[in-house]
């Protein structure tokens, strides 16, 4: 197949002597990225590092690259704000919570696999979500990710004027994903839209926030206006991580789990053990898939 590599769109780069990626603390000057990262074709994000950890043990274990107990090292162990983790072709790394934390890292990310020279790349992120007219458990596969007015696009100020992006994500891999679920056969999955909020309490329409200036009724008109709308579970990253991906060329997909049913309450009420396991979900599918394109399954 055709190589694809990364798009950076920043000419500025180019005159750079050696590119810092602070928040990873990686730089060009110190790190060899095409021997650390030139073999990553699939890069999995989400928010939390200790998910992250163990999505790549699991990975690893799934692919017959580590066995169970195999310690995986964080390679931005010189700083606090995210953590990496790889086995084989595969790149495991959080990303922190809202729309702003994972921004700062796509763009550390993005260079990174520019910097690899790492071609036909595909991120996921797999992620937690409050579900829509959903059980809970049930994973959506986002067809768009849509802003909290239900536009599929992601707004940003940029020198004072604000630009709007393109949010949709790549249909074929939406497929895939979809097809893989039906083969594993584990838990309900759907492809629908995804809202993405600037917030988890009033951006999310919840009535048990420290501030709340409406009633229950406005609030339940509001979330079935959003599921009437095709929007089928809510969280907070989708809007930029598809805007920047497009923007980069690289194929993506967003993968969460539902933890509840938000038209019936608005927290989280089910036992550690259940979440648990709701989490893994999206491991299991996306590992699945990873599995079944290294031919593997």
């Amino acid at each position: 197949s055709r190589e694809n590599f990364i798009h950076l769109r920043n000419p500025h780069l180019e005159k750079m002597k050696e590119d810092i990626l602070y928040h990873f603390a990686l730089g060009t000057g110190t790190h060899d990225f095409p021997a650390l990262f030139g073999d990553v074709k699939f890069v999995c994000v989400g928010g939390s590092p200790s998910r992250m950890k163990a999505f790549i043990a699991y990975i690893a274990e799934e692919l017959g690259l580590g066995s169970p107990g195999d310690d995986y090292p964080n390679i931005c162990a010189g700083t606090d704000r995210y953590a990496m983790y790889k086995v084989g072709p595969v790149l495991s790394v959080s990303h922190g919570m809202g729309i702003p934390s994972i921004s700062i890292m796509l763009h550390e990310l993005i260079k990174l696999l520019h910097h690899a020279k790492c071609s036909n790349t595909t991120i996921i992120r797999i992620g937690t979500s409050g579900g829509i007219g959903l059980e809970p458990g049930s994973v959506v596969i986002t067809r768009q990710s849509v802003d909290a007015t239900f536009k599929p696009q992601f707004e940003q100020v940029i020198l004072g004027k604000t630009v709007i992006r393109s949010t949709n994500l790549d249909e074929q891999l939406a497929t895939e994903l979809m097809q893989c679920s039906k083969e594993i056969n584990q838990f309900n999955t759907v492809i629908g839209n995804t809202m993405c909020t600037l917030d988890f309490y009033e951006g999310q329409g919840r009535l048990d926030g420290a501030i709340c200036l409406y009633n229950e009724e406005e609030k339940l008109q509001y979330l079935k206006e959003a599921y009437d709308s095709g929007v089928r579970n809510i969280e907070m990253e989708s809007s930029v991580f598809a805007a920047m991906c497009n923007l980069s060329g690289v194929k993506a997909a967003v993968v969460c789990v539902t933890l509840l049913n938000r038209l019936e309450g608005d927290q989280i009420s089910s036992s550690h053990d259940v979440l648990v396991e709701y989490q893994q979900r999206p491991q299991k599918l996306v590992g699945y898939f990873i599995k079944k394109s290294l031919g593997k399954a």
